[in-house]
């Protein structure tokens, strides 16, 4: 991995031509602002996004499953139309 300021993106035409993770930082502040992942490692990259989307979604629906156990709907209650 290469770290690069902005400024150095804008002025190297070849710059986008690497095999390398990027790591980009504004070079007034020296903050990191992101990250640029070239198209050699494109799938890979889709694969890890897809992964960590997948965990979120499943992480919500166990907090929503959990919330829903913990919330039953007993004698003298209204239901929410679910059966």
């Amino acid at each position: 991995m290469i770290q690069a300021t902005m400024a150095d993106m804008r002025k190297s035409v070849d710059f986008f031509q690497t095999d390398q993770v990027i790591n980009i930082i504004n070079g007034r502040k020296k903050q990191e602002i992101g990250y640029f992942v070239p198209n050699i490692f494109k799938a890979d990259f889709l694969e890890f996004l897809k992964k960590i989307e997948q965990e979120k979604r499943l992480k919500n629906a166990k907090r929503a499953a959990n919330a829903q156990m913990l919330d039953p709907v007993g004698d003298g209650t209204a239901g929410d139309g679910i059966e």
